[in-house]
């Protein structure tokens, strides 16, 4: 037998051992290994959301150009949401991985129930307002009376329901915190198995159920995450992970929250700061018809398929950081945070190569108008050229949050996004009248900024001491 053929035995051993979760143990052995073994359930997992957002703008665009308009205007506002969900979930990470590493899972499994308590009750805030005010949130995006009559279901139904977005990224965080990042694959293999097959069915009315347009996405994508979110909670209090809750733990903790939110303001600021200045670049958009907003949401979801992989991998290297620094191992953590940013290089690198030579035939397979077709492309390519960076970028930033230092890549989304970034679109797109390329440029520009910025501060190593 060569040695390529049990290379290759070797690999499909590991990606089995990777995803039915058996492996647990990152703070020793192999780095190489550890990154292989947690990266490739995230990978899985994140694949899997992507693959599922662009079948459902797929099936939205058969629908009507306003109806994927909508989509592109509610996820903007949805972001924000995200960024709330993702701040909270960097700490529970954060803070779950490094008492893995210290061998404290009950201080571990303290720190997962106060993080599901915090989000459940900032959900259903936003999801009162987001349920009353929807129409009034397309409003304020630019959106024409058409669209908000078209698609206000959408973005109702989206908002209302987000405690499902709230509780899936919270849990899996919980999980990916404990290495068991095996159960947030098929967490998300649920979620967005249930929304692929349920979407058509209530966008266009297929069997028995109405015909809901845009709205019936809304409909299918919170089943899916509703179904997946009690998943979570039956593993987590009858299932196999390394965090075990029961119902005694349902108290809120003072101390215990307080220390989370503490960590957690710096990652909800992170994510606010670059998700809202994802809303203007939105509200520029819009200034250049539907169709071209619609070319611009088609090319950002196929984005996020190669992307959703990538922050698999930077989510690897987040719970190497944690549990590596749990287990007094600083140097450890930051030798596994350079490989990892290796690999994702080569990987980010061969898909811009695909995007740079297909952009407008990939731009063309969900929909056929010219001037969608001509304005995504044309985002896909631009995009695309900075790759390479964003591939460092984003493993160097959730190493930073790994530590529980979620403080450094706020500062350092404030300078790129609000300092340079939303400035930069706006007087290349409407003032030197670039257009919507002038808002394509700036989106490159400030990711290799945030990068670059990032690496240097990363080399300062003031994250190894951080205290969670």
């Amino acid at each position: 037998m060569t040695s390529q053929s049990l290379s290759i035995k070797k690999l499909f051993r590991y990606f089995i051992i990777a995803v039915t979760g058996k492996e647990t143990e990152f703070t020793t052995g192999s780095i190489r290994k550890a990154i292989f073994m947690l990266s490739i359930p995230m990978i899985l997992e994140m694949l899997m959301e992507s693959i599922f957002a662009l079948v459902d703008i797929a099936y939205v665009s058969k629908v009507s150009v306003n109806a994927v308009a909508t989509i592109g205007l509610t996820e903007s506002v949805i972001t924000l949401i995200y960024a709330v969900a993702i701040g909270l979930s960097m700490a529970a990470t954060a803070i779950v991985a490094r008492r893995v590493g210290e061998k404290d899972l009950q201080g571990a499994r303290e720190a997962a129930m106060q993080a599901i308590l915090l989000g459940i009750l900032v959900a259903i805030l936003i999801g009162i307002l987001g349920f009353i005010f929807h129409k009034e949130i397309l409003m304020l995006m630019g959106a024409e009376p058409d669209l908000i009559a078209e698609g206000a279901g959408y973005t109702k139904w989206l908002l209302g329901g987000n405690i499902t977005i709230m509780l899936l990224f919270l849990i899996n965080a919980i999980f990916r915190g404990a290495g068991d990042a095996s159960i947030a694959m098929w967490t998300l293999i649920l979620s967005n198995g249930l929304n692929i097959i349920l979407d058509p069915f209530f966008i266009f009315g297929w069997g028995p159920f109405p015909e809901l347009g845009v709205m019936g996405a809304a409909v299918a994508t919170n089943i899916g995450r509703g179904t997946a979110v009690v998943f979570q909670l039956l593993v987590l209090f009858f299932g196999w992970g390394k965090i075990k809750l029961f119902f005694v733990d349902i108290v809120i903790n003072a101390k215990v929250m307080v220390n989370l939110i503490r960590v957690s303001l710096g990652g909800i600021g992170q994510f606010l700061i670059g998700t809202s200045s994802w809303v203007f670049l939105m509200r520029i958009m819009s200034e250049f018809g539907s169709e071209v907003l619609a070319g611009y949401t088609i090319a950002i979801r196929v984005i996020m398929f190669t992307l959703m992989p990538s922050w698999g991998m930077s989510n690897a290297a987040a719970t190497l950081v944690g549990q590596n620094l749990g287990a007094g191992q600083p140097d450890r953590a930051e030798l596994s945070v350079w490989k990892t940013g290796k690999y994702n290089a080569i990987f980010m690198g061969m898909v811009s190569l695909v995007y740079l030579i297909f952009a407008k035939q990939i731009i063309g397979w969900f929909n056929a108008t010219p001037s969608v077709v001509q304005s995504g492309g044309l985002c896909l390519q631009i995009i695309a050229i900075g790759y390479i960076f964003y591939a460092y970028g984003m493993v160097v930033t959730q190493a930073f949050n790994g530590s529980g230092d979620t403080q450094t890549p706020t500062k350092i989304n404030l300078v790129a996004f609000w300092l340079f970034q939303v400035p930069m679109a706006y007087l290349l797109a409407l003032y030197f009248d670039f257009g919507a390329i002038g808002v394509f440029i700036a989106i490159t520009a400030s990711e290799v900024l945030l990068t670059t910025i990032s690496i240097i501060w990363f080399k300062k190593g003031r994250w190894k001491t951080v205290v969670v």
